[in-house]
């Protein structure tokens, strides 16, 4: 990866973008309900970013994203992040987040007990709200005490969360089905 760019691309739930740097991607947005929309908020979370034809390395993330909201399970652990800049606790969650598979989930009790921190599972959920790179650090997969989905920053909140969850067939890692949870809940 040379420059810092950016690339917007379609995806089963709508257009996505994508943001690159010297070290690795920046970033990655959900559709934000139109494109004008997508891109501008690319411009705006990176502003030194031109919107370019992505490199190869790019375009295989891409390619993981779009296969992955049509229902594959694609592994992104060896996509690079550049995370520089950002708290050294938000790149601790991001980690354990990345290590989640495809149709698993975790509480952020669970990412807390994991980092060693336990009484930290409100801060835990701070961070993955403050997330960059949605989807390639499966924040989605992250769900609050009890089974209960907890909040979505992305575009869409919840609701965009359940989707994917329900793209990927989500399923607790104990106990039993999320959605079966989530039915009992109501």
């Amino acid at each position: 990866m040379n420059e810092s760019g950016f690339a917007l691309f379609d995806t089963a739930i709508g257009r996505c973008a994508i943001a690159w740097g010297e070290r690795g991607l920046l970033g990655v947005q959900l559709p934000e309900g139109d494109t004008a929309r997508t891109r501008a908020r690319m411009r705006r979370r990176f502003p030194a970013a031109r919107e370019s034809s992505p490199p190869a390395d790019v375009r295989r993330a891409i390619e993981g994203i779009v296969a992955l909201i049509a229902g594959e399970a694609i592994d992104f652990s060896a996509v690079a992040l550049d995370m520089e800049g950002l708290p050294a606790f938000h790149r601790r969650v991001y980690e354990v987040a990345r290590a989640i598979s495809c149709g698993a989930t975790l509480t952020y009790g669970d990412i807390a007990k994991r980092l060693g921190v336990p009484g930290e599972a409100r801060e835990v959920g701070e961070a993955l709200g403050k997330n960059p790179f949605p989807i390639i650090v499966p924040c989605h997969r992250v769900l609050a005490a009890g089974g209960k989905l907890g909040g979505f920053s992305a575009p869409g909140g919840v609701a965009t969360k359940r989707r994917l969850l329900a793209i990927e067939g989500a399923r607790a890692t104990t106990g039993p089905d999320l959605f079966d949870r989530m039915a009992a809940v109501k």
